[in-house]
């Protein structure tokens, strides 16, 4: 449903500029911006997905991933089409990288009718904007959220990060955690294979921790590009210091898709990069890989907390108030597990 923009600049010879993220387009009458989504139409700044859903699923809180954050739960899961970046290896490039089609108006929903299927799921948590990058979907995840907190419901924001102050800081009241992809720490990475840059996706990143969200960060390894061991120890050495120690991080194995034809990335360079992560940061976990040690233990005493087999997961380590139960430490001080 095409639907005028919110975070955009109209001039006086008829282009508009967005300011939704930092590549801020400025766009000729019927051009789109780099996400594809967001197109002038005679001086206004339009979107055409707002209400389209091109994915919606129940999924583990785990999935998305976020491991701290009401361990063991479900939430209601839903993405668009079109992205502000255009990563080389994007892992869900067959709605991240197109535009919606004359038949996608058949998937369309209203906030308040996704409002009303996320409290009629057993056992949901809330609403999870993600599959493709929900920056691009600002004005459709910004109504919701907004319904969402008023209904009792989390919130949660699978994102690249790649966003203008202003519009996250409006956002950010309305988002319970996020998941956020830290691609590399090389501004020329981020420039040759995501066509965008580092710094703004650190500012989001620093943004995100001041606001005392939950945040959990996500590294895709990809050989060859981002696996080099002093890049990856500047990175988990800003996390450490910029965000905090205990700070989340993901280590993921990437697979070939999209225009990357490079072999997946071996098992062996996942638990290097996190044996290296673990000399810096409390939780460190690997993904993508059926070998690595997913579980959560306790910082203090070292007693097994949380298990994960893959999406089954228990928490016999926990009291009913969230601390250890061999110790009493507070699991993640900041977010309670049942806040």
């Amino acid at each position: 449903m095409e639907t005028e923009a919110r975070w955009y600049i109209s001039h006086d010879d008829g282009s508009v500029q967005c300011t939704l993220c930092p590549h801020n387009c400025k766009l000729a009458d019927e051009k789109s911006g780099i996400c594809r989504v967001r197109t002038n139409k005679a001086g206004r700044l339009t979107s055409s997905v707002y209400g389209i859903v091109s994915a919606i699923h129940i999924d583990p809180i785990e999935k998305k991933p976020l491991y701290h954050f009401h361990p063991g739960s479900h939430i209601l899961s839903l993405g668009t089409y079109g992205c502000n970046l255009r990563c080389y290896f994007c892992q869900n490039c067959s709605i991240s990288q197109s535009a919606p089609d004359a038949g996608s108006i058949k998937n369309f929903y209203t906030p308040d009718q996704i409002i009303q299927l996320a409290l009629q799921q057993p056992g949901n948590i809330g609403i999870a904007f993600t599959y493709n990058e929900p920056i691009v979907w600002y004005e459709y995840m910004f109504d919701i959220a907004r319904l969402a907190k008023n209904a009792g419901l989390k919130t949660v924001m699978v994102t690249n990060g790649f966003i203008n102050k202003a519009p996250l800081n409006e956002l950010l009241p309305l988002i319970d955690a996020f998941s956020v992809d830290l691609k590399a720490f090389s501004d020329d990475f981020y420039k040759t294979v995501t066509s965008s840059k580092l710094e703004p996706v650190k500012d989001t990143l620093t943004s995100i921790s001041e606001a005392g969200k939950h945040l959990e960060v996500v590294n895709l390894v990809v050989p060859g590009l981002n696996d080099d061991e002093e890049s990856f120890t500047n990175m988990v050495h800003w996390i450490s210091g910029k965000l905090g120690k205990e700070t989340v991080l993901h280590i993921s194995r990437y697979f070939p898709n999209y225009k990357l034809a490079t072999e997946a990335t071996p098992v062996s360079s996942i638990k290097r990069l996190t044996h290296l992560a673990e000399k810096e940061l409390t939780y460190v976990y690997a993904g993508n890989i059926n070998t690595g040690n997913n579980d959560t233990y306790c910082p203090k005493c070292k007693a097994l907390l949380i298990t994960r087999n893959f999406y089954t997961v228990q928490t016999p380590g926990l009291d009913e108030l969230n601390r250890c139960k061999f110790c009493g430490e507070y699991f993640l001080k900041k977010t309670l597990l049942n806040d």
